[in-house]
């Protein structure tokens, strides 16, 4: 027996609004199906392909009730998801609602008056002065491989513990974490990944981080749009499509740092980050930059939600009190002592800092061998 379950959620609030992103599914219960207990001693981190169900499209109604501390209701509406089951809004905080201190969440589209409850929740509230941190995950984290056939079937039945840890990388998120950055992780991985992506977060001592995925059925959907089969391989408009959410999701930080590798186009993505939030250029302006990178190649439809998502973050960091201060880490391909940019993005250069991230495997290799030398 299937009944719609929570994969996915995420709720940050503001002075403002509480801003959520979440998706449901269908999924088989096990208590209905008799199954026992899970031994906890048996659990193992699990792998990609256990979560193909999400492959599944399905739409749903979610009803979203707000209690203050005491337990009194003081918020209640009900939203539709995309037809694949996701979620992305915002909640106002009116004088009314903004004692909201818990979610409790029902699906309440797939039975007529059957409220099934999904979950409960507490918004996350970064304090003030915000900090937060953005961090790619494949081949920034974790030196996954995707080239061939072997590797991608690889990928999807092992944990990601498997992989090659970047403790450079690790290290250096770890860091921030400790001195009060939120993290976020970024992936181009399928939506798929983040049971995995989560349990090897968990194993590294990540545990409050936001996780943003590519929703792959979008990419094959003729109605979204959002997403076309260009974006299979072109990263640039998704990641920085998701660059802008965080941000209109948790509001303009004081301090920010982004991670990522210079294998593709992690530094273009980045440093076009650093011209919208620096405000070098008007948005119009900025756009025209953008869009004549290869890196994007945006259609019609991309090209209008990414110019209303540049214009709503110049609004809102427009009204700061402050200069945002940007930090970027770009993990090393080979030796290359620089980045090389199309001419625009050279003026936000020094705003990169080049590092050697070598493998957790090599790194035992290494030792081992400096080890075999001493003893000999």
């Amino acid at each position: 027996m299937k009944r719609p379950n929570l994969v996915h959620f995420l709720s940050i609030m503001t002075d403002d609004y509480v801003a959520i992103k979440a998706s449901v599914t269908m999924k088989e219960n096990a208590l209905a199906m008799g199954n026992t207990p899970v031994d906890l001693e048996k659990l193992a981190p699990s792998f990609p392909i256990q979560a193909l169900r999400l492959l599944s499209a399905y739409e749903f109604k979610m009803k979203i009730v707000g209690l203050d501390e005491n337990q009194k209701e003081i918020y209640k509406k009900s939203f539709d998801s995309d037809s694949y089951g996701n979620f992305n809004f915002k909640i106002p905080l009116t004088e009314e609602s903004k004692g909201l201190v818990i979610l409790q969440l029902y699906e309440v589209g797939k039975e007529p008056g059957l409220q099934i409850h999904l979950g409960t929740a507490i918004p996350l509230r970064i304090p003030e002065p915000k900090k937060i941190i953005i961090c790619d995950f494949d081949k920034t984290l974790v030196d996954t491989r995707y080239s061939t056939t072997r590797d991608v079937y690889n990928s999807l039945t092992k944990p990601l513990e498997s992989f090659p840890t970047l403790v450079k990388s690790v290290d250096i998120l770890q860091d921030y974490i400790k001195d009060g950055f939120h993290p976020f992780i970024l992936s181009a991985s399928p939506h798929f990944y983040e049971d995995a992506m989560r349990d090897w977060l968990y194993q590294n001592h990540i545990y409050t981080a936001g996780i943003f995925l590519k929703d792959y059925r979008k990419i094959f959907s003729f109605f979204e749009g959002d997403l076309t089969t260009k974006d299979l391989k072109v990263q640039g408009l998704y990641k920085l499509n998701h660059l802008l959410d965080i941000l209109l999701m948790a509001g303009i930080p004081k301090d920010i740092v982004l991670m990522g590798d210079n294998f593709e186009s992690d530094p273009i993505i980045y440093l076009t980050m650093a011209m919208i939030l620096k405000q070098d250029h008007e948005p119009w302006k900025l756009w025209k930059i953008v869009k004549s990178q290869d890196a994007f190649q945006l259609n019609r439809k991309q090209n209008g939600q990414f110019l209303n998502k540049i214009f709503q973050l110049n609004n809102m960091i427009g009204r700061l009190p402050y200069e945002v201060s940007l930090k970027i880490y770009i993990r090393k391909k080979a030796n290359e002592e620089s980045i090389k940019v199309p001419t625009k993005f050279k003026g936000r250069l020094p705003l990169i800092e080049l590092y050697d991230g070598m493998p957790l495997l090599a790194e035992k290799d290494s030792r081992s061998k400096e080890d075999n030398i001493a003893d000999a």
